[in-house]
Formats: C-alpha cells, sequence, structure tokens
C-alpha cells in the first residue's frame, strides 16, 4: 500500500467518525426534544479498482420503523374520531339535564300528568287548572328550548370542522414544502433528518385530523393519499373542502393545485374530522329527530284526550289545524263512529248530530241515518246541523265548526278512528298544544287517493354513501297522473327516480319513507323542493317529514293554544255523556274524567316511527322516555369507553415507536466511545503516515 492511499484510507476513517460523533452527540442533545427521531450513520468500505481506500459515509439515517409509524398514525386517527365524537355527544346528553334531579327533561311530561290527575279530583279549582298548564307549558318550551340547543351544537360542530379542514390545508401544504427540502439534502448526500422529523410531526398531526395513507418517495420525503388513493401531498398539496348545506350531508372534496386539477369527494375513515361528520350527519340529527318523535307522541295523546273532553260550559266554536290535505281526502279513510253535539250554556244538547264512518251515514237526533260521502261530508254536515251550527273548511286545510247564538260545540269521539285518531284529534278542532308546522306524518293517504301536488313542479334528493359522500343527485317531476301511487311510481324510477338506490314506500297509515338497497346503502336527503299540495298548500318534504330540515325543526313547533292559556276554564276536563236522559245535562262542571284522560294518556300503548337509535316500535309515551333517555345515555358512555380504548392504544402505539425511534443515552455513550476510538486510530494513522512521509524525506535529502 502506497503512503498516498494509506493517508487517505485514514483521511476518510477520520472524516466518518467526525459524521458519527455529531449524529450521537444531536442524539444526546436532543433527548428530551419531542418528536425527535434518533439518527445513525450509514457507512460502507471504499473500494478503487479492488482495493479498499477507507470508508464512506453513504448518509445519515433516522432510525424509525415503517410498521410501528402506521399503527401509532392509525391509532392517533382513532382517538382523534372517538375524542371529537365523545366530547359533543357528552355535551349532548348534558342538555337533558341530570336524570337523578327533578328538572330532568323526560321527568317534566310525569309532572304534567300528575297536575292533571290532581285538576281531575277538583276539576273546578282554577288553580289546579292553572298549574296543570304551566307544567305543560314547562315541558313544551323545554322541548324547544334543547332542540335549539341541539341545532346550535350543530353549527358548532360545522364551526370545528371548518377549522379543522383549514388547519388540514395547512398541514398538507408544509408536508409538500418539506419534501423539496428533503429531496434537495438527499441528492447531495446532506442530513435531511431535520426536515424529515418535522415533516413526521406534521403527518402525526394530519392523521389526528383525517385518515390517511403515507408513503415513501424514491427520492424523499412522502406521498400522502386519502384511503382511496387521492394524491394530497407530494410535490404540491391538494386543497381540501368542507361542503355542507342544512339539509344535506356534510363531506370533504379534494381539489389538486394547477387550474385544471378536477374536485373529487374523498373517504374519510377516522380522524376528528370523521367523528365531527358522524356527529353532523348522523348522530345530532338522529337525536333531533327522536326527540321530534316524542315530544310529537307525547302531545298527539294529550291532545286526543282533549280531544274527547270538553269545557263547560262547550265553547262556541272549535278550530283544527292545517292537515295538509283536501276535506274528501281527510275524511276518506275513517272507521267507526263519532257525535257532533251542540249544547246550551247548562250543556243540555239542542242538535245531535250521529256520524258512521263505516257505514257512510248521518243521523239527527236519532233519527233515521242519511247517505254521506267524503265528497258531500261538509255540505252534509251543514245540513244535519241545521240552524244550531255550522262547518267550514278554509283554504288552509282547516276544518271549523261553529255553534249559533249562546250554544257550544262538543264532540264525543265514539270509535272514529284514522291513521289511530279519532276524528276530532286527526283535524285538531280541540288540541291542547298547537303546532305551528307539520309534526304527525301519518297522512293517511293511501296509494288509490290523490296525490294533490301540482303536475310539473321538481323535487331533488340527494342519494349519499352511509360515510356522507354523495353518490347523485336525481330531481323528480310530480307526474300528472293524479294518484298516489302514480307519484310513487315518479319516485321509484330507476331512470328519471331513485330506483337504481333505493324506494320510498307508503305505509298503511300514509306516512312516506325511503330505504337505501344494497350494496350502496344509500341514505336520501331533500336539496331543494318546490312542490306544493293546492294552493299554498305544504310541499312533499313538508307533508311526509322528508329531509333533516323538515324533522329536526318539530320539537320546537309546539306551543300552548292561546285562549286556554288566556283562560284556564277552558281546558276540556269534561266530557259529554251522551246517556242521560232528554233535557238533562250531557256537560256538567263538576265532571273531571276529561282530565283523568288527560293524565293517564302517557300510559296507552301507540307506534311511534323509526327516529334516531330506535326503530319502529309500540309503546307508552312513558317508556318510550325511559327508551330515549337510555339510549343517550349510553350512547355517550359507549363513545367514552370508545374514546379510551382508542387512547389506550394509541399510548401502546406510541410507547413502541419511541422505544425504537427515542434516544437510549446508554446506547449513545457506547457510540461516543465507539466513534471516538474510530477518531483517535485515524488520527494515529495519520500521524505515522506523516512521520514516514519526513522520514523517507530525510533519507532522500
Amino acid at each position: 500500500m502506497s503512503l498516498s492511499v494509506a493517508l487517505q484510507t485514514a483521511t476518510s476513517g477520520l472524516m466518518a467518525a467526525q459524521t458519527g460523533l455529531r449524529a450521537v452527540s444531536d442524539n444526546i442533545s436532543n433527548v428530551n426534544t419531542p418528536g425527535y427521531v434518533r439518527k445513525t450513520v450509514d457507512q460502507q468500505q471504499l473500494t478503487v479498482n479492488g482495493m479498499g481506500m477507507g470508508v464512506q459515509v453513504t448518509g445519515v439515517r433516522r432510525v424509525t420503523d415503517q410498521y410501528l409509524q402506521l399503527a401509532s398514525l392509525t391509532a392517533g386517527s382513532d382517538s382523534g374520531r372517538w375524542g371529537a365524537f365523545s366530547q359533543y355527544l357528552d355535551n349532548a346528553q348534558s342538555l337533558f339535564g341530570d336524570p337523578a334531579s327533578n328538572t330532568f327533561f323526560f321527568n317534566r311530561l310525569d309532572t304534567s300528568y300528575a297536575a292533571f290527575s290532581a285538576a281531575a279530583n277538583d276539576p273546578s279549582n282554577n288553580l289546579l287548572r292553572s298549574q296543570a298548564i304551566a307544567t305543560v307549558q314547562d315541558f313544551v318550551n323545554e322541548s324547544s328550548r334543547v332542540n335549539t340547543q341541539l341545532s346550535e351544537l350543530g353549527r358548532t360542530v360545522d364551526t370545528r370542522l371548518l377549522s379543522d379542514v383549514d388547519q388540514s390545508n395547512s398541514l398538507l401544504s408544509q408536508i409538500s414544502r418539506l419534501n423539496s427540502d428533503i429531496s434537495r439534502a438527499k441528492l447531495v448526500n446532506a442530513d435531511s433528518s431535520g426536515a424529515e422529523n418535522i415533516q413526521s410531526q406534521l403527518l402525526d398531526q394530519l392523521g389526528g385530523m383525517i385518515s390517511i395513507k403515507v408513503s415513501l418517495r424514491d427520492g424523499g420525503g412522502v406521498d400522502v393519499r386519502s384511503p382511496e388513493g387521492v394524491l394530497l401531498a407530494g410535490d404540491t398539496a391538494a386543497k381540501l373542502t368542507y361542503n355542507k348545506t342544512g339539509s344535506t350531508p356534510g363531506y370533504i372534496t379534494a381539489t389538486g393545485s394547477g387550474g385544471s386539477s378536477t374536485t373529487q369527494a374523498i373517504k374519510v375513515d377516522s380522524g376528528e374530522i370523521r367523528g365531527l361528520l358522524d356527529l353532523r350527519n348522523d348522530k345530532l340529527p338522529g337525536i333531533s329527530d327522536q326527540l321530534g318523535e316524542f315530544v310529537t307522541r307525547a302531545v298527539n295523546q294529550m291532545n286526543a284526550a282533549h280531544n274527547a273532553g270538553s269545557a263547560v260550559p262547550a265553547p262556541a266554536s272549535l278550530t283544527g289545524r292545517n292537515t295538509g290535505l283536501d276535506l274528501p281526502t281527510a275524511v276518506s279513510g275513517f272507521t267507526g263512529a263519532n257525535t257532533v253535539a251542540i249544547v246550551d250554556a247548562n250543556g243540555v244538547v239542542q242538535r245531535r248530530v250521529d256520524i258512521d264512518f263505516t257505514a257512510q251515514t248521518m243521523s239527527v237526533d236519532g233519527g233515521a241515518p242519511s247517505a254521506t260521502s267524503p265528497a258531500t261530508f261538509l255540505s252534509d254536515l251543514n245540513g244535519a246541523l241545521g240552524g244550531f251550527g255550522s262547518a267550514t273548511y278554509t283554504a288552509s286545510n282547516q276544518l271549523s265548526i261553529s255553534a249559533t247564538g249562546t250554544n257550544g260545540v262538543a264532540l264525543d269521539e265514539g270509535t272514529s278512528a284514522k291513521t289511530g285518531r279519532g276524528f276530532s284529534a286527526f283535524f285538531g278542532l280541540n288540541d291542547l298544544v298547537r303546532t305551528n308546522g307539520f309534526s304527525t306524518y301519518e297522512t293517511g293517504l293511501q296509494p288509490a287517493d290523490p296525490h294533490g301536488f301540482t303536475p310539473g313542479q321538481q323535487i331533488t334528493f340527494r342519494l349519499s354513501q352511509p360515510d356522507g359522500k354523495p353518490i347523485k343527485d336525481i330531481t323528480v317531476t310530480v307526474p300528472a297522473l293524479p294518484a298516489m301511487s302514480d307519484l310513487l311510481n315518479s319516485l321509484n324510477n330507476n331512470v328519471s327516480g331513485v330506483g337504481l338506490y333505493g324506494q320510498f314506500n307508503l305505509d298503511a297509515n300514509g306516512v312516506l319513507a325511503f330505504s337505501g338497497a344494497q350494496p350502496l346503502n344509500a341514505s336520501m336527503s331533500v336539496v331543494t323542493d318546490a312542490t306544493q299540495r293546492g294552493v299554498g298548500g305544504p310541499s312533499i318534504s313538508q307533508l311526509f317529514g322528508l329531509g333533516v330540515v323538515e324533522r329536526d325543526a318539530r320539537a320546537s313547533r309546539f306551543s300552548l293554544d292561546p285562549t286556554i292559556v288566556a283562560d284556564p276554564t277552558k281546558l276540556a276536563l269534561a266530557k259529554l255523556d251522551l246517556t242521560v236522559a232528554a233535557g238533562q245535562p250531557s256537560l256538567r262542571p263538576g265532571d273531571g274524567s276529561g282530565a283523568t284522560t288527560i293524565a293517564q294518556s302517557g300510559d296507552q300503548t301507540l307506534l311511534f316511527q323509526a327516529a334516531g337509535s330506535l326503530g319502529q316500535v309500540s309503546m307508552t309515551v312513558q317508556r318510550y322516555a325511559a327508551e330515549f333517555g337510555g339510549a343517550v345515555g349510553r350512547e355517550a358512555a359507549a363513545a367514552g369507553t370508545q374514546k379510551s380504548s382508542a387512547d389506550a392504544v394509541q399510548t401502546e402505539a406510541d410507547n413502541r415507536r419511541q422505544s425504537v425511534e427515542s434516544v437510549n443515552l446508554d446506547e449513545e455513550m457506547v457510540r461516543l466511545q465507539t466513534y471516538q476510538q474510530a477518531f483517535n486510530a485515524s488520527a494515529r494513522m495519520i500521524q505515522a503516515t506523516k512521520d514516514l512521509f519526513t522520514t523517507l524525506l530525510q533519507m532522500v535529502a
């Protein structure tokens, strides 16, 4: 070996040892730096023409484990998802109050029943009447408060989603810029570990926000993709956008850089954004819908009991709610019989009209029945009432029955029934609690009934995947053919309707509902609805309760009848007794049987439509309250458990990752001594080579 080769060999060893010492020094000085990954020096033998020429440093490498990085990233995403989900679900649960407190939302209905039970024992006591009214008012107000705050919580989630998407865009931009820095460093064999450490921390933050797939680039750096493979960060960064409207599921789109780049919806499996989307698209609307279903059924039962009773003296007129239906359609489908009575100030019947819906007849004061039909119902009723009263049906689809002079109107529901409600309750003639919109979606419409919507008008649906990603927007035109079956055919058409993705079905009570088909299991939302049933009538979505916006508002639509609030004597705490002898009062001031019926209304089994976490069930209002309150609590507890489990998995994954990536001082001290010895050996070899050169020069001289 020549002296020049020996000198070059020693010099390469000296430089390699210096590089190793710098790496060890960086490791030791950053032992407590969060996110720092220890470095190691890669070196190999340097040969020229088969002859050893020393050692070559091929690079400074971060000590990482790709599998552990992936596990940590996945665990961080799951932790972020369940952390956000649990936080806001706890907030939603707290809106209902403490179950152990008397102010617990679901206890307020029991307070109302107790108040009416007390009023039944002393129906002439105005204080007890006022207290009963106040408890119902409290229940209705609390329902509206909870529903309003659930909506506010949804808007808070929207705001946080926008913030998270903005933060994700910032992280993607930084990751892309660091790719350039890392690639340049790798190109000249420089130390890029600092930039890689920063990029790794940014990836951890991004993974906590949104589900990502990370792959190493050949020239250094990483490519970040969505779960289905859409490139989010590489040479450039895509821009994420949170797409939302009030009525359709929110979802995330990615737009690549450059003027010709396309925008596409991306899949979000986990991360904080997934948890927030689950809340915004499903859980919070589900709670609002279930709250609306609960309040609607509780109010309907109270109203049914109130419609079966009467105030003493009977009111001069009774006016119903907007049914959304023309009168012939509204009247058709009733079975059983009921009685409309005109009574004087003392409660004595002056005119009695018995209506047999099954036989389609009317009889006056016990006389022979005469034929009637839905088409002639109003004129027939007016004829039967004669000069004692009149009935009208307004353009806003409200039935009104009035008495003449000082007389009043009282009804006996009898056996009349349609969609589980008596005649007076169906039309809302004597409702205790009024609504400013549609809350009961049992329309009673059957396939052969006229749909009543204006031909040519359109409604647009959005079909979405379970995670909120849109599948397709479909616009359906109201057909010229008049029957509900024709409207159903248009809605379910495979070309111009939703038939390829699911089906609308009309049940026996006239409830219109959509169910998604396999394998997509699409959900349906309403984008726009320009339809109208008759002049000034409801749209398809309003009448049938389609879409989040319509159903979420239900629990805030109720208020007590202002006439009853102003005058508690208008409460229908008595019942019309048609068994008394002629000339005897059928309404008596001391009768509290109507109040008893209201107090017991929560114990009647009825059908609840599917809403929130509960499917279609038959149970009492009180049982449903227990199931609903328990479900909210269980879901909040389950979300907390999921969060704890995800946090535990993340902690374990991070610990294992850190066991590989973190600095061990004992190991670094061993490496330090090794590099010091190598440095000393190379220095001694250089010194020895120098001494040989000096000796040779002296010999020549």
